[in-house]
């Protein structure tokens, strides 16, 4: 008789039911195991985290492991249970992993490959990855949310979401339950039912602003006024994809010289400025005819379109030096423009304006379509298209998160709420390409990309560093499984995880889209990963966890206004202001809503650490220790450079980043 030892670990899940019957099998070259009982008395030693073993004898050797099968008996009631890894023992002493990291409940079997990754050209067990396919693809199918969007899971709730995924979205942060705590710590539960009543000054909004601070959200509730407060946030805030190098003045932008003059500090005209390069612009022309949140009868919301002209002065600095809220087809009718030497409340009113507008655009914009809805994409692709044995499927398997939770509530009292969303959505569909989706030609394309031109730039200084840290490691891993460009090309699960994003997830994108319908390059691929788990690691948490930092301030970022925008100067004064700012009822919401969508979760893994060990090779174990350092150092960089700053920037700190969207 011969004996295998294995060894059955669960995972940190907590048990959700019990298990009564599984059958274990080993499958070998030569023949197989028969079935082994693991019936309830064994469950029943397990504790969280536990290892046990169990002996299987065979009368004859039956060769090198390659499958372990897993049977559960049905039952009239179902019961799940979380399976780490179980590892097999032979005769010889040689020990195999085989990795499951999976919930065990209603499939009547489960088949376990080893941890080594496995291009589908170089398997031959092609079977097993068609059934384990096909059967993936029934569980997760593709469905619009909203017509025009980017496609979504089929599932409306997180309990119709496929088992091991709802068990990992149960574990995130919940919006509704941060939301209501957040309410009740802010103390807000009163202010709460005074909707459509007005504040009566600035100051009263630090009513609602007293139980939660820190140094950022302190430092905008004591400057968000100045104009280098302003101009900063477009750097480094919570939205810093808006600002642009302007080259050419928009047709409808009525800003002229004599306007602008005292603002320029180095005795050039605008021209030559321009020419300069030290003009740039926001431009928030997707809220163009945007119809504004009618969802409340009793209070009318009104959205603008602005243009935000900023300069980089003599000092380096960044500060507005023109705004203009309309957006007339003829230039110098019905264009009015704000400029820094009007009165305060003219001015005030119009950054207001533009911080309003800028809000609106990141939720549905930066943070809902190019992170959320955009991963979700990829996440479906990855789970209908490649393997569990297939090494970017283990690469990319803690990068990419369905997170449902985003879909709810979290617009209702914005300026963009309601039909907006839509609008909104659709307008941004047509700039949402590939390159738009790559870091350095998302800076590049903004002309933002040179560090002497504008120095500072946090965001993008920070973004490169995290960026190439995650781009060598995924080119180390193709290396290891991609022999040339040709084995690209022949990996049809790759082929068809780029195809399903491109004409399923993305179907509603332009045609100039970009994204690729196929892969022939190793480079390629490397790109195409890095976009993979960098939008859904680093650029979320970029424009995710500052919310409470720089939203948390009303005046400084408005989620709606409540008054039309001004289209003639001097006719605005403080009354006017706080009748146009949200009121009581709106801003606690406001607040609670930007607190809970900053939270970490309790157990956040962060980018570079991975768990459960989905690959047994050495050299990609070494890679993953190899990109694991590199991000060490990088947040060593970072925080080297806070230490010497009055407002410290660390979204895209890697100690800080998530490995994936989970809010």
């Amino acid at each position: 008789m011969f004996t295998y030892t294995v060894s059955v670990t669960t995972g940190n899940q907590e048990f959700a039911g019990s298990i009564d019957y599984i059958y274990l099998t080993l499958v070998g070259t030569e023949t197989c195991s028969d079935q082994t009982l693991l019936d309830k008395s064994f469950f029943d030693r397990f504790a969280r985290g536990s290892v046990v073993s169990v002996d299987i004898s065979t009368k004859e050797i039956i060769g090198d492991i390659e499958l372990v099968k897993l049977e559960k008996e049905e039952f009239l009631f179902n019961d799940q249970w979380y399976c780490r890894c179980i590892n097999v023992t032979t005769p010889s002493g040689e020990r195999v992993e085989f990795p499951c990291y999976r919930w065990i409940a209603n499939e009547k079997e489960v088949v376990l490959r080893d941890g080594k990754g496995r291009l589908p050209q170089d398997d031959n067990m092609k079977e097993y990855r068609r059934m384990e396919l096909e059967s993936r693809q029934l569980l997760f199918r593709w469905k619009e949310w909203r017509p025009g969007f980017p496609l979504s899971i089929d599932a409306n709730t997180g309990t119709e979401l496929p088992l091991d995924i709802q068990f990992e979205t149960a574990k995130t942060v919940d919006f509704s339950l941060n939301y209501l705590k957040a309410i009740g710590n802010l103390g807000l539960n009163e202010l709460m039912r005074l909707f459509q009543s007005s504040w009566t000054d600035i100051a009263d909004f630090g009513k609602i602003f007293v139980k939660i601070k820190n140094t950022v959200s302190e430092h905008v509730m004591q400057n968000w006024n100045e104009d280098l407060m302003f101009g900063y946030q477009f750097l480094n805030g919570c939205n810093p994809v808006m600002i642009s190098k302007c080259m050419n003045l928009p047709d409808n932008f009525a800003v002229t010289q004599e306007m602008v003059e005292s603002s320029l500090d180095r005795g050039l005209t605008l021209q030559e400025e321009l020419k300069a390069g030290n003009i740039y612009i926001a431009d928030y022309a997707v809220l163009e005819g945007v119809q504004a949140n009618a969802t409340d009868p009793d209070t009318q919301q009104y959205l603008a379109a602005p243009f935000c002209l900023l300069y980089k002065n003599s000092q380096n600095e960044i500060i507005p030096i023109a705004i203009q809220l309309s957006r007339q087809t003829t230039a110098g009718v019905g264009n009015t423009v704000f400029l820094p030497s009007d009165n305060q409340y003219d001015w005030m009113l119009a950054k207001m304006w533009v911080k309003c507008s800028d809000f609106n655009v990141h939720q549905l914009e930066t943070h809902l379509l190019r992170t959320h809805l955009t991963s979700e994409v990829f996440a479906i692709a990855m789970y209908r298209q490649l393997s569990a044995v297939h090494p970017i499927y283990k690469v990319a398997f803690f990068n990419v998160f369905i997170a449902m939770r985003f879909r709810g509530n979290v617009f209702d009292a914005n300026g963009t709420g309601g039909i907006a969303v839509v609008e909104v959505i659709h307008k941004a569909m047509k700039t949402l390409t590939y390159k738009s989706l790559c870091f350095p030609e998302s800076v590049k394309a903004r002309r933002a990309d040179n560090k002497d031109d504008l120095p500072d730039y946090y965001y993008r200084d920070d973004g490169m560093m995290v960026w190439e840290a995650v781009k060598s490691f995924v080119s180390d891993v193709v290396r290891i499984y991609y022999g040339s460009d040709e084995s690209v090309q022949e990996d049809e699960e790759i082929q068809a995880f780029v195809q399903d994003v491109c004409s399923s997830g993305m179907k509603y994108c332009p045609q100039n889209c970009e994204f690729p319908d196929s892969l022939k390059t190793q480079e390629q691929l490397v790109e195409y990963l890095t976009v993979v788990i960098f939008t859904a690691s680093a650029h979320h948490a970029a424009v995710n966890f500052g919310q409470y930092d720089w939203f948390a301030w009303v005046p400084n970022s408005p989620s709606t206004m409540r008054k039309p925008p001004p289209t003639q100067k001097g006719q605005v004064d403080m009354k006017y202001i706080m009748e146009s700012l949200p009121d009581r009822g709106r801003a606690s919401w406001h607040l609670g809503a930007v607190w809970a969508l900053s939270q970490f979760q309790d157990d956040e893994l962060f980018l570079g650490v991975y768990p459960d060990n989905y690959f047994t090779e050495q050299p990609v174990l070494e890679a993953t220790k190899t990109f694991s350092e590199k991000l060490v150092e990088v947040t060593n960089i970072i925080k080297s450079r806070n230490e010497k700053l009055k407002l410290p920037y660390w979204y895209l700190s890697p100690d800080r980043i998530p490995n994936s969207v989970a809010i």
